[in-house]
This record gives C-alpha cells, structure tokens and sequence, in this order.
C-alpha cells in the first residue's frame, strides 16, 4: 500500500544550501568565481554588431518591448553551447557571438580547455567564440582553437546558469520538483539516488531477461542447438590464431619444394662453389673465392687504405658463408614428401571450409575463432534449462532486494530534506511580498512500484494565505507568484552554486510593487559571489544594478530592418531609463524624481546588506 507523508512548513534552517546573506564577497569586491569580462554579438536578430563591456556584480539589461533584449541572453545561449536557430541569423548570413573570461588559476575550466588545446589570451583570459550559418551550420572556437560545440557546452555546465520564464513551466512538472528536492537534499543523497538508478536498471535487465527466457522457451533453445553444433564443428577441428596463412605458406612450399631446392642449391654454389665434388671441375669462379683472392691482394700491401679494404673484403667473406650455411640448412628442411603436402592441403580445405561458414569475407580464421567466443557467450545468454532459470531468477530477486533497500533510504533522505527546504523558500517568499503563503512537499511513497527514480512521487505545495488548503503550486499560484516561487527556489540554492555566471530572463514578469523591490534585492545579494545578468521591465529591479545597460532599437528604412544598439547608463541617463520604465515618459520631472528615490533606496538597502 502506498504511504504519504506531507511536510508542512518548517522554520528548522538546512544544511546543505548557504543562505544568500551569509555569502561572503570576495576580497576585491567581484566574484571569487570568475566572470564575463566582454561580450561581442554580430547579426544575430536586431542586432548588427554590439560590443558589452561587463562588470562585476549586478548587471541589468532594459529597454523597449521588441528592441531586442532577449538577443543578449540568446547570444550567452549560443556563445555558451546552446542550441543554433538560424532564423536568428540576420539577412547577411552569419551570425557570430565571442565572449571573454576572467577565470582564477584554479578553475576546473582551465584543465579542461587546455584538453581541446586551447590557449589563455596575452592578458590571462579565456575567449569563446560561436559562429551560425543562415543554413543552420554552426562551429565554435575556444582560446583560439576550433573545438566541437559539444565541447563547450561541457564547459557551460560549470560556467553559466541561465533562468527564464520557460523554468515556470518546468517548476509546474512533478519531475523538476523532485529533482530540486534532491539536488536540496546534497550531496550524499544525490550519490545514493545515482546507486539506487544502477541498481534499478540492473533489476530490469534481470528481470526481462528472466522474462524473455521463459516466453521463448522453444524458440531459444533452438537458438541454442545451432550454436552448440557450430562450437562442435570448430571445436573438433581446433583452429589456431594465423593457422590459415601458415597452411598456405606451408601448402606453397611444399608443391613447390624442387624448383625452391634447385634455386637454393644454384645461389648457394655462386657463393662457395661444389662443396661435394659433385659438379665437375668447369664451374666458374665462385663468389667466395674471388673475394678472397681480392683481400689477398690487398692485404700484402703497406698502404693503410688497402689494408682497410682488405679488411672489409674480409668480412664479406664471413658473410658470404654466413648466407651459404642458412641456404644449406633452409635445403635440409625442404620437405618434398607428397604425404605431408596431400595433410597440408587436407587441413587448410577444413579450415577454409569453417571460414566460409562461420567468418565474414576477409576476417579468416580469426574470425572463426570470435563468432565461436560470442556464440559461448550467447549461449549462456539463451539457456533455458530449470538450473539456468533458477539461477537467474535468484539474481533477480537479489537486485530487487537491492532496489528496495536503496528506494527506502533514498525516500527517506527526501523525507528529512523536505521541511528544510519548505522552511528555507517560505522565508525567501516573505521577503517576497508572500508573506501569508505556506510551502510544503508531498511525499507520496510506494514500495510495491519503485521507478527509475525511486519509489516517491514528490509534489511542491503552495497554500497561498491562512486557511487555504495547500494545492500544487502550479495551480494555486498566479504567474507572477509562480515566478517569485522559482526565484525563492534559486536564491536558496546560489548560495551553493559553483557557476561564476548566473542569467535571469525577465523572471520579474507579472511582478510588481513591493515583491519587485525585493526581487531586485535579492538579486543584488546574489550578486555578492556571483556575476548576474539580467533582462528586466521593473524599474525596482534596475534599480540595484551595478552596471546598467539600455538596448535601443531605431528602425533603418533604407535596409528596411530594425537596427539595435546598446549602451551603458549612469548619471543622468540612468535616471531617465528609469523614467522610462516607471511612466513612459522620460523627461517627467515625477518620474525622474521616483526613479531618483528608488535609486536611494537600493543604495542604502545594497549599503546595510
């Protein structure tokens, strides 16, 4: 029978995941953890060609509705390994974005970047460079040196972390739930969840084999018959590795033993002329005999020049007879017996005859011998005999035994992480303008169906004030809490995130007032450790931003596109993009004056932070 435990709010702190206000900043005011210095986008939607210089700490990107904001996260999607669309491409048919790094000495990427054969700029950094095609063909570059794409979005893994409105939708899914649990829950828990997965597949296997085995009795065992009598027939004519090349070496030398005989005995009298007498006395000189005559010669000489030659004459001598002697004992062995040729040839007809059944064209006798190893392997794979099943099935009650004990304790360990986890966003939600909501996590456990990932369905519950009964938060909560309940998550996990580079798209949406304010506060916060970037409408959010860029957009009737630039505000004009963005109008002296307030605000809220 299924159990359910569901964990209501708890103020009990966690342990695995470090508050936001208890991230220290690094020593030089920036990250600890590297950052995006510089980040050029060419032809990729508006833009043509803009170059970002970026900051430390927060950066907030704004703009108009359609001057092509969402281009800058795209571009980071794309530098950073994402997938290409070429309707991006603008209509000069390239796009390209390259990005620079400023990485500590002891990042991980390093050692991986140096494993593609990337190089470090002259000043220390990392470039990453991407290129799409209007065709959709892609190539991407890494210090210099062409890599696969596949190999910088490996990089990406432990360099960037983008987040989007697109992440509500995954929140909303049972399975993202669980797996924010788990990854809560740390890492202990994640290497059991990993032992629990292996053991469950191992479980399967055993399982549908078992299962194959006794659903197909007759036809495996037939199966099984024709392997055994291929193993018989290659047994009992016991092949050797390289047998068949030796037969035909052997099979040659044998059919050709006289004409191999005569050429030997022919070459051997050159060299030393009838050692047996048997010849006759009009043989011509022979080769060993003339070189000794010749270093005769010269060694009764008193130059040192030919006595040297005499010297090197007597060695060719040695080796003449050297070469002489193999030539008589390759003679001795010559075997011309018409028995021995007539096994030789018996023998590789047999061997031939168990290529052509059992090899591919080519493989040989080796290939005999590899069909014999996988049909051994096979067979155990087939047998149906009681002792086999027995054996199996054993092993298979064995691997469920594992999996129960496994999913037990991994349930157990989301059991003990869900009132932590509730407590830590219920208090990110009050900060949040959701002070009334109450999280909790439902649990529900069912030992008799363990799945791929355990025997827990997990939902994330939302009460949205005192007295409602708690729903899926995806359904008991409206966009814009939807997004405070992603943001309240990711804040609560940052503290612990290793990526230096964190992307929030518009995350904001649906959002304002007071809960803006305090999105843009939290974002700040994240920003002590990490390099933030965000797309933002909310002034609120601006607001906090170390570095603030405005994207413009300016139609070009000529090229009859719209032509996109961005650029850095402060002073003065920041003021009016936050006019902007509060009434529209970017010249209101009300306007101005809230967006000046809201600026105080932040910078005393960023000041006692």
């Amino acid at each position: 029978m299924a159990t359910r435990t569901t964990t209501r709010e708890s103020r009990r702190p966690a342990r695995t995941a470090e508050p936001v206000e208890a991230v220290a900043a690094a020593p030089d005011g920036g990250t600890s953890l590297g950052r995006l210095t510089e980040l050029r986008i060419r032809g990729l939607g508006a833009i043509d060609d803009v170059t970002l210089e970026l900051g430390d700490g927060l950066t907030v990107v704004t703009g108009e509705t359609g001057a092509g904001k969402t281009m800058v996260v795209t571009g980071l999607t794309l530098l950073f390994g994402g997938r290409a669309d070429p309707g991006r491409v603008r209509a000069n048919g390239r796009a390209g974005v390259e990005g620079r790094l400023a990485l500590p000495a002891d990042s991980p990427v390093w050692e991986r970047a140096a494993d593609a054969g990337a190089d470090p700029d002259d000043d220390g950094t990392l470039i990453l460079a991407r290129t799409v095609s209007a065709e959709g063909r892609s190539r991407a570059h890494l210090g210099g040196r062409s890599v696969p794409v596949g190999v910088v979005a490996e990089l990406a893994e432990g360099l960037l972390a983008v987040h989007g409105q697109s992440d509500q939708l995954r929140l909303s899914r049972p399975a993202e739930q669980r797996r924010a649990l788990d990854r809560y829950a740390g890492t202990a828990h994640l290497e059991l969840l990993d032992r629990y997965r292996e053991a469950y597949t191992r479980w399967r296997q055993l399982a549908s084999d078992l299962e194959r085995r006794r659903g197909q009795a007759r036809e495996l065992a037939q199966a099984a018959d024709v392997l055994r009598h291929g193993l018989e027939e290659i047994d009992a004519a016991g092949p050797q590795p390289g047998e068949d090349a030796e037969l035909d070496a052997q099979a040659r030398r044998l059919s050709d033993a006289d004409a191999l005989r005569a050429a030997a005995d022919e070459a051997r009298t050159a060299l030393v002329g009838d050692v047996t007498g048997d010849l006759g006395d009009d043989l011509p000189q022979d080769a060993s005999a003339a070189l000794a005559i010749a270093e005769r010669a010269l060694a009764a000489s008193d130059d040192p020049t030919l006595v040297m030659l005499a010297q090197d004459l007597n060695d060719a001598v040695a080796v003449v007879s050297d070469v002489a002697g193999q030539l008589a004992t390759y003679v001795a062995d010559l075997d011309a017996d018409p028995a021995r040729l007539a096994e030789v040839l018996d023998r590789r007809a047999a061997i031939t005859a168990l290529v052509r059944k059992y090899a591919d064209v080519g493989d040989g006798v080796d290939g005999v011998l590899a069909w014999a190893e996988d049909a051994r392997r096979r067979l155990d794979e087939l047998d149906v005999s009681d002792e086999a099943l027995e054996a199996l099935e054993a092993a298979r009650d064995a691997a469920r035994a594992e999996v129960d004990d496994l999913g037990a304790q991994v349930s157990a360990g989301r059991r003990a992480a869900a009132d932590g986890f509730a407590a830590e966003v219920g208090r990110e939600l009050a900060g949040l303008a959701m002070r009334s909501a109450r999280i909790s996590f439902a649990v529900d456990s069912d030992p008799d169906a363990p799945g791929p990932e355990g025997i827990d369905e997990v939902a994330l519950l939302m009460a949205a004030h005192p007295g409602a009964p708690p729903r899926p938060v995806h359904k008991g909560a409206s966009g814009g809490e939807l997004s405070r309940v992603m943001l309240a998550i990711e804040v609560v996990f940052a503290g612990a995130d290793p990526v230096p580079v964190m992307v929030f798209d518009e995350v904001d949406a649906g959002v304002g007032g007071q809960a803006a304010g305090e999105i843009g506060r939290r974002l700040a916060r994240l920003a002590r450790r990490h390099q933030v970037v965000v797309v933002t409408h909310l002034a609120q959010v601006a607001a906090f931003a170390d570095t603030h860029l405005v994207v413009d957009k300016s139609p070009d009737t000529g090229a009859g596109v719209t032509a996109t630039d961005i650029r850095a505000v402060d002073g003065e004009d920041r003021v009016r993009e936050l006019a902007r963005m509060l009434s529209g109008l970017t010249d209101s002296d009300t306007g101005q004056a809230h967006a000046r307030e809201l600026l105080a605000v932040a910078a005393t809220a960023r000041a006692a932070a």
